[in-house]
């Protein structure tokens, strides 16, 4: 399909919608929802591609007058002041609407479940683990996201083992999708004494947050047993069975919930993740299908890569995949991922668009 029959095709697709809602035959509430809500994303394209059109039709115009032996030189000299100007702007527009038109991930506008993990590097990735975690709720909170904790592990000295959290808000999966991966660390830990400089890592894995809808679950697909909760979160609640472990018997995963002091609770949670873990699978058989098409891509995802290194002594954080260093390890430490963030989210999409041109 020809950039213009693809413009084309939005426009018609637009007016479609357009008369649907307004149909005799009013949709049902979640069909209008769903009209609303694309008829809102196509609005903005069709604006821009009237302006480009609209563009374009004026330079033919004037290109014809230039060419035009009876236009006389008053004429011609306004007309080729304008037309120079719009072959200016048509490139502009042109590179405005095709970032407009760059496919869009269907999972972005979720929610997103967080899992941080230490990984090699004993007490000190644990603490780093649990420095992550402060950061995405940091992040969280500057972006006006809500920030559930759902479950923490923590070590004796204030590290995370494990922390999980659903994070929910607007666009929270397009912003957060690039964190998967390994996070490693340079700086001389607390517990040395020699003042030497060690590496250690946490690992994140940030999946969208899955739905009824997304995810079919039978009951006879799950093993649910009940325990006492025991350690750092469940001294609390051992006094009854009020810890979950959830098996997915077709896959093997496993959800452990002990958080809650309601076994109810606990269960609704370890669905939660249980269900979001089983709906990566899913997407991430589809991206690895995907990946193998694209001529470009940030990262693949996988929670085995090293994605960005945090440089305590020259307070520095670089994000390997694509070359970023910024010498602002507080700023971002504290919350401030944008500056990380956005270009990643500029990368991925030069990458989309190469994919149309």
């Amino acid at each position: 399909m020809s950039f213009d029959d693809n413009l084309d095709r939005v426009v018609a697709r637009h007016e479609e919608v357009a008369n649907l809602m307004a149909s005799a035959d009013m949709p049902a509430p979640d069909e209008f929802a769903r009209l609303s809500r694309e008829y809102a994303e196509l609005t903005p394209i069709v604006e821009a591609i009237t302006e480009y059109k609209d563009a374009t039709q004026e330079a033919a115009d004037l290109a014809g007058m230039l060419a035009d032996a009876e236009t006389d030189a008053d004429m011609k000299e306004l007309a080729n002041d304008e037309f120079q100007a719009l072959k200016d702007r048509i490139p502009e527009l042109e590179r405005r609407l095709k970032m407009l038109l760059v496919p869009k991930d269907e999972v972005d506008s979720k929610n997103a479940l967080l899992e941080v993990r230490a990984g090699t590097g004993g007490d000190e990735a644990a603490l780093f683990a649990a420095d992550l975690f402060r950061m995405y709720q940091r992040y969280a909170d500057n972006r006006g996201w809500k920030f559930e904790i759902l479950q923490v592990q923590e070590i004796g000295i204030g590290g995370y083992k494990e922390a999980i959290a659903s994070v929910s808000g607007r666009d929270v999966f397009r912003y957060l999708k690039f964190e998967s991966g390994v996070h490693r660390v340079q700086r001389v830990p607390v517990t040395e004494s020699g003042g030497r400089i060690h590496t250690s890592a946490a690992t994140v894995a940030v999946m969208p947050e899955a739905e009824e809808v997304d995810v079919k679950i039978e009951d006879k697909d799950l093993r649910i047993d009940v325990f006492r909760a025991s350690g750092p979160g469940g001294q609390s609640v051992n006094t009854t069975d009020s810890a979950v472990r959830i098996t997915h018997l077709p896959t093997g995963l496993v959800v452990s919930q002990q958080d809650e002091k309601s076994q109810h609770k606990n269960k609704a949670k370890a669905m939660r993740v249980l269900r979001s873990r089983l709906y990566e699978q899913q997407l991430a058989a589809r991206d690895a299908e995907r990946a193998a098409q694209r001529k470009g891509q940030v990262g693949s995802g996988d929670r085995s890569e090293r994605i960005r290194t945090y440089n305590f002594p020259d307070r520095r954080v670089t994000d390997h995949r694509i070359g970023l260093t910024l010498h602002a390890l507080d700023a971002i430490l504290s919350g401030d991922l944008n500056v990380v963030i956005e270009p990643l989210i500029a990368e991925d999409q030069a990458a989309r668009l190469a994919e149309i041109e």
